[in-house]
């Protein structure tokens, strides 16, 4: 004990603090508290603008939207709020610390997306342009659709590049390029049978009644056989005994 003693007396004091400083810290304290208590009334007397400013938008009938002067980020979520609460439409633009700004809108005027892209970009808006916009629009649909129905053309009278008599002449020789080139006839013989053949022309009960007489000659046949077998079974047993 008496070390420990001993070492913490030979320890320095922490530094205490003056009243000059602590009158310094408690003014210091003050001055904040009241620059807080000033912010928060400079904030809530913007808010009364604000407000002041929407109901008379709402109120008049020609008014459609309203643009706001650029501000900060602060101002700009007070007048987000408050439109919220007048149930208008509010859309920020431009570029952060240059010029952007809040331009409100009221519901029956909802904007476009047309008109936010050009605002988004900095360009005028306005009726005419909004016609020529719609008018555009509705010409590159009827392209489209006209392009859809349209039929394709088919070319006709094709003339090839080449000619293939020529061009494999020098393999086949002429004669034999003449004699490909011949139209080919269509020879039953060798099966080439036109479609209209093939096609069983006989009626739904005709084709029925040939397949039960297949039927009963297919029976019959077997039939006959087993017979003959036994008849020959005999004749070995009788000849055996």
């Amino acid at each position: 004990m008496d070390l420990l003693g001993s070492i913490l007396n030979s320890m320095d004091k922490p530094p205490t603090i003056s009243d000059k400083q602590k009158a310094l810290m408690k003014k210091q304290k003050e001055e904040y508290q009241k620059h807080q208590k000033a912010e928060a009334e400079r904030l809530k007397q913007f808010r009364e603008k604000v407000e002041e400013k929407i109901n008379k938008f709402l109120q008049d009938d020609d008014a459609k939207e309203y643009k706001f002067p650029p501000m900060d980020q602060i101002h700009r979520s007070i007048i987000h709020d408050v439109a919220e609460v007048a149930n208008i439409w509010a859309y920020s633009f431009g570029e952060e610390g240059i010029d952007r700004h809040i331009v409100i809108f009221k519901r029956e005027y909802t904007p476009s997306e047309d008109q936010l892209n050009a605002l988004r970009r900095g360009e005028e808006w306005n009726d005419e342009i909004a016609r020529r916009v719609v008018e555009e629009r509705e010409r590159r649909a009827k392209e489209e659709l006209e392009m859809a129905t349209k039929p394709k053309k088919r070319k006709d009278n094709f003339v090839p590049n080449s000619y293939y008599k020529d061009k494999y002449q020098h393999l086949i020789g002429k004669e034999a390029a003449l004699e490909a080139a011949r139209k080919t006839e269509a020879n039953s013989s060798y099966g080439c049978v036109p479609s209209e053949n093939k096609k069983d022309q006989r009626s739904i009960e005709q084709t029925l009644a040939d397949i039960r007489a297949k039927k009963r000659k297919l029976e019959a046949n077997t039939e006959e056989s087993k017979y003959k077998g036994e008849d020959t079974k005999q004749q070995k047993v009788s000849e055996n005994l």
